[in-house]
């Protein structure tokens, strides 16, 4: 099976970049005729053995309600098997899982519900005017090969690699990072906390997640404390260049609510 050309790239906040392969008319074509045969299948049996619980019935009321059931059962099974596999198996149906693909959000995150939800009901434009024609159109005239109900849902089918480490797991190890982060000088009593921004606390993160991969890393953290002690009207050598990274630290756990919640 050939990829698809087409490649989608997530940059991360924490300057990842992620490259996803576009999952093309092929594979997804395989993928939903795996789900369509099982469908199929399941569909079958299960009316089966309907038809034959309400074979031996002779009464016209059970036997409409009977065919009413029957059509339920039928437009529950089309619509809600996409949704249910989606949901619970993180973006894949069996058939998607069979062919190595998986829906995610255009920014690389996992799909929600109401993603999934929004993609499937917009299925029966996709299907128009038989055999998913405008679904097929779509894919051909859009960027990343996105079908009416991708378009509507803000989502992308990309081939799924298990073994690289997803946006969530990266997220789960900075919190981890931050976490472990202490403090060992107390914030100066004469330094405003209450007036730290949350763009302050942003910065101050950020240079906590780099600061053992910098070579000048004593300079970044004066020139970042500085710039904070000057913008408070406490002056750019409030205090010692060589506490700057200590004080940074404290002045994190202080002002961040996340960092607080973590202690």
């Amino acid at each position: 099976m050939q990829p698809s050309n087409e490649m989608l790239q997530i940059d991360t906040p924490e300057n990842v970049t992620f490259d996803y392969d576009v999952s093309g008319i092929g594979s997804r074509f395989l993928a939903a005729l795996v789900d369509t045969i099982l469908i199929i299948v399941i569909q079958a049996v299960v009316l089966g053995a309907l038809v034959f619980a309400f074979n031996n019935v002779d009464n016209e009321t059970v036997n409409a309600w009977a065919l009413a059931i029957l059509g339920l059962i039928s437009f529950g099974f089309f619509w809600g098997y996409y949704i249910f596999f989606e949901i619970a198996w993180n973006g894949q149906t069996p058939g998607k899982r069979w062919t190595g693909i998986r829906v995610i959000r255009m920014d690389g995150t996992p799909v929600a519900a109401t993603e999934v939800v929004i993609r499937n009901l917009v299925r029966i434009i996709d299907l128009l005017p038989t055999a998913y024609g405008v679904g097929v159109l779509s894919m051909f005239i859009t960027a990343k090969s996105r079908r009416v109900g991708d378009l509507a849902a803000g989502t992308v089918v990309v081939h799924d690699r298990p073994a690289t480490r997803s946006i969530a797991d990266l997220q789960a190890d900075r919190a981890r990072a931050l976490a472990s982060v202490s403090a060992r000088l107390p914030v100066p009593a004469n330094f405003p906390i209450e007036r730290v921004t949350e763009r302050d606390v942003q910065l101050i993160e950020e240079y906590l997640l780099r600061r053992y991969y910098l070579n000048n890393r004593e300079q970044m953290a004066a020139h970042l404390l500085g710039s904070l002690t000057t913008r408070l009207g406490l002056g750019h050598d409030a205090f010692p260049v060589a506490e700057a990274d200590e004080l940074l630290v404290s002045i994190y756990r202080a002002a961040s609510p996340r960092a607080s919640a973590s202690i």
